[in-house]
């Protein structure tokens, strides 16, 4: 097996003016304002109704209700982390569908302990290997017919979306609680990202084996946050402060794209170009509330610059979004007059084949969810700097746009980020015209009718619209500590900590018990 390290690097080898839309006439926003009161509780129940359901284990996030063409009556473990991660910033409202997300929380954390100890086809718990297996019976047996593994995004979804409920116990005083009860789970597949980061992986998409950006991404946010976890418990994470800034050095160097202004998506890439909107997913999946654009010091694309990481708002991810974007208007026949600066369907490739190769309702709601990020981030630095690399995504919004910083309470900063507000309410409007009257979200749209298709029920579906919908609010995740990680080598290194596993026990969820 060769390592992620190896195939990465061998494959490597103006003034201010007024401006002004490229869509200047009235924008009437009430439309989409219903449609998202009417959805926000239909998703809110798409979700809750494939938690725990239908003989699945307790705490088991089923992906779909269907059993055939396809069958997705499993459990996978990257889109269970990311309902579950979606779900925990709620559980600071009191709204009525919030009052039952903790116990929910605490059958899911319990269900994962048990999970980690089955014995699968990637293999068992002593060495690790099982805890990239990608999906599991819903009644948490091993499923053992063939299948695109390992899948290394898995253990640091997971430990992500644990740590942040474990964020939450300590918040509110319960850290015993998230020291006996979660802990546990989350060093575990700490142990295992630090240990198995360099190893090739099959994409977010099952279907490509080798270095995945997606994967690389996630990994390095959970050993960040992991060790900020670890710490605040008392405890230790040295894989987690050993590795990160070489997973970092990998995720700034390995994956860009210089010449086409966007991310390579996989290494090797399969016969595909590359340009893939599991990048857009890495990179509101990543996006970190504290942090910043950063801008490329040279404004000239050059792979080792970019500091912010594939933050939402830096040149890249800007630059990432438009090339993804682009590359799916003219492939579908929804998206027939869909120039440039106007919001269209999103699949996963260009060359995607699967159950028809159609745009998917999570990746077009990703495409706008990184956009209201990026609109979160410049109100917090105050500023929207455009640079050489970013000006083609400004100036399909903003024509006569020019290189530059352009500062809030300026007329400029107005149009640019109102531009900007359309064009990502334009993707939740797509969204809105191919989402059917009951509200049910599938995986799929037809690319020429904008039918559902594919498995119904999507759960990853839902949850990518209560997270677009989130930021669209200006709702956020606290910051998972981007800012404050230890700085990228100078130079790369595949460098690795063997890990330690031990079976987790999770005990009672009731603070009196704790405390005996």
């Amino acid at each position: 097996m060769r390592p992620v390290y190896a195939i990465v690097l061998e494959a490597l080898a103006g003034v201010p003016i007024a401006l002004s839309s490229s869509h200047p006439e009235p924008y009437n926003p009430a439309p989409l304002n219903e449609f998202i009161k009417k959805q926000t509780p239909i998703a809110w129940q798409g979700i809750l109704n494939n938690i725990g359901a239908g003989g699945a284990y307790p705490g088991i996030v089923v992906a779909s209700p269907s059993k055939s063409d396809p069958d997705y009556f499993y459990t996978w473990t990257r889109d269970a982390s990311l309902t579950i991660t979606a779900l925990t910033p709620y559980l600071s409202s009191s709204t009525t569908e919030t009052t039952k997300i903790e116990p929910l929380l605490q059958d899911y954390i319990t269900s994962q302990a048990t999970q980690q100890t089955i014995t699968n086809p990637s293999g068992p718990l002593d060495d690790g290997t099982g805890l990239a297996e990608p999906k599991f019976h819903v009644n948490l047996t091993a499923y053992v017919g063939a299948w695109g593994r390992p899948q290394r995004d898995g253990p640091a979804l997971r430990a992500s979306a644990l740590i942040a409920y474990g964020n939450h116990l300590l918040s509110t005083g319960r850290a015993a609680l998230a020291r006996r009860n979660i802990w546990p789970i989350v060093r575990n597949d700490l142990a295992y990202v630090a240990q198995y980061w360099n190893e090739t992986t099959f994409d977010l998409w099952e279907e490509v084996r080798g270095a995945s950006f997606f994967t690389t991404a996630v990994q390095y946010r959970a050993l960040v946050e992991g060790m900020a976890f670890a710490e605040a418990l008392g405890e230790e994470c040295a894989g987690c402060a050993l590795v990160a800034p070489e997973v970092l050095c990998l995720l700034r160097r390995g994956y860009w794209d210089a010449p086409r202004g966007a991310v390579r998506a996989n290494w090797p890439g399969s016969g595909r170009q590359g340009i893939d909107a599991g990048s857009v997913l890495a990179v509101v999946h990543t996006f970190d509330a504290g942090a910043g654009c950063g801008r490329d010091s040279e404004d000239d694309g050059d792979e080792d610059e970019d500091r912010t990481s594939f933050q939402p708002c830096s040149d890249r991810a800007l630059a990432n979004h438009k090339a993804v974007v682009d590359s799916f208007r003219g492939i579908y026949g929804v998206n027939r007059g869909s120039a440039v600066g106007v919001a269209a369907a999103v699949g996963r490739y260009a060359e995607d084949v699967y159950q028809g190769g159609h745009p998917w309702y999570l990746t077009t709601l990703a495409a706008a969810e990184q956009l209201y990020d990026a609109l979160y981030q410049w109100e917090r630095q105050g500023r929207v700097d455009v640079t050489a690399l970013s000006r083609p995504f400004f100036a399909d919004l903003v024509p006569d746009i020019s290189s530059g910083s352009y500062s809030r309470g300026s007329e400029e900063y107005a149009a640019i980020t109102d531009a900007v507000r359309r064009y990502a309410d334009g993707f939740l409007a797509v969204v809105q015209q191919y989402t059917p009257e009951n509200g049910s979200l599938a995986e799929q749209f037809d690319r020429n009718t904008g039918a559902p298709v594919s498995a119904v029920d999507l759960t990853w579906s839902y949850a990518a619209f209560l997270t677009a919908v989130a930021r669209r609010d200006g709702a956020v995740p606290p910051s998972w500590g981007s800012t404050a990680a230890q700085p990228a080598p100078a130079q790369c290194s595949p460098t690795s900590v063997p890990g330690q596993y031990a079976t987790p026990v999770v005990g009672s969820w009731r603070v009196r018990d704790e405390l005996k």
